[in-house]
């Protein structure tokens, strides 16, 4: 069995503004063993990319602050840790790969001086063997021309090169957990079936733990095997892949799967969950879920369920009764 090597415990994350404390994440729970694909699922706006900024200590302050609970990186609570030792574990222990590689990538500044600047920064090397271990980076991550590539500037590279050179940086100094949030964004679906396809192999030669953020339910089919359901900043079902795929124990994850295309099945209209994410914060009492459910009872409004279960959990009063 793989040893935690990241856990969440009880995160809470608000932002302050003029209006007040807006909770983004509310007293999340879940953990990474050693070697893990982990997913984390949700619409726009459930807390997950706040989730991984603040794993990653870049939350903006001000406004973003953690309120409560941990984040223990090998049993060490890195939640409020200094910014020195926030500089050392980032990209050292902990790497993320950013959603966007376009404007992750400094424009001004070559492929080679970005690469060699993520090495420099944890592993005092001499100049020749910074170019050497770059070039093998990129030769790792599947791109071509990798001595040539050193030389260019990201705007010369496709937006799938873009997301190589990424995952390059990210895989620089051999992290134990990389945190990829929407890796395959603004790709098209074969570069995001390369990319995935990358991420797994990865994952299998160098025993890395990766937490992918997604919204894409194919996604986490493909490359994960344990999956973490978010909704309105909480966890609202947790357990093996396959498991969920089969048998969605929360009306929320069951609406994600009905609303994946069937190839084999013909519709006239896709489904569709009814309204959109709550505001944080807007939600006084009862199921946070409650205004967009099929299945919504009494109780439900005045009530919050708990996450219950043991391999599989869910947030719900109607898998309460089943179970």
């Amino acid at each position: 069995m793989s040893e935690t090597i990241l856990e969440v415990k009880g995160l809470k994350t608000s932002f302050f503004t003029d209006d007040g404390e807006v909770p983004a994440v509310d007293g999340i729970n879940f953990s990474v063993n050693e070697g893990e694909i982990l997913g984390i699922v949700g619409e726009s706006g459930c807390g997950k990319s706040v989730t991984s900024l603040s794993i990653m200590g870049l939350l903006p302050s001000p406004p973003g602050k953690i309120v409560g609970g941990q984040i223990l990186y090998k049993g060490e609570d890195i939640s409020h840790a200094k910014e020195s030792r926030m500089r050392k574990l980032r990209g050292n222990d902990i790497a993320m790969i950013f959603q966007e590689p376009m404007t992750s990538l400094n424009p001004v500044f070559t492929i080679g001086e970005q690469l060699t600047e993520a090495i420099r920064l944890h592993n005092h090397l001499p100049k020749k063997e910074l170019e050497s271990r770059a070039e093998e980076l990129l030769k790792m991550v599947g791109l071509p021309r990798a001595r040539e590539l050193l030389k260019e500037y990201p705007h010369e590279l496709s937006g799938g090169m873009r997301q190589r050179v990424m995952i390059a940086i990210a895989m620089s100094c051999d992290p134990k957990v990389l945190i990829a949030d929407e890796p395959t964004t603004a790709l098209d679906v074969t570069i995001q079936a390369q990319i995935l396809d990358l991420m797994a192999k990865l994952n299998r030669e160098t025993h890395t733990a990766i937490i992918l953020i997604t919204h894409d339910l194919g996604v986490v089919a493909q490359v994960c095997k344990r999956v973490v359901v978010m909704y309105a900043g909480k966890v609202v079902e947790e357990g093996d892949v396959r498991d969920i795929f089969n048998h969605p124990s929360h009306p929320y994850t069951e609406g994600l799967i009905r609303s994946i295309p069937d190839l084999y099945s013909k519709k006239e209209k896709l489904y569709t969950i009814k309204g959109s994410v709550p505001k944080p914060g807007s939600i006084k009492q009862g199921c946070l879920f409650a205004p967009r459910c099929d299945y919504v009872m009494d109780k439900c409004w005045t009530n919050a369920p708990e996450l219950v279960g043991d391999s599989h959990k869910s947030r719900c009063f109607l898998h309460q009764e089943q179970a």
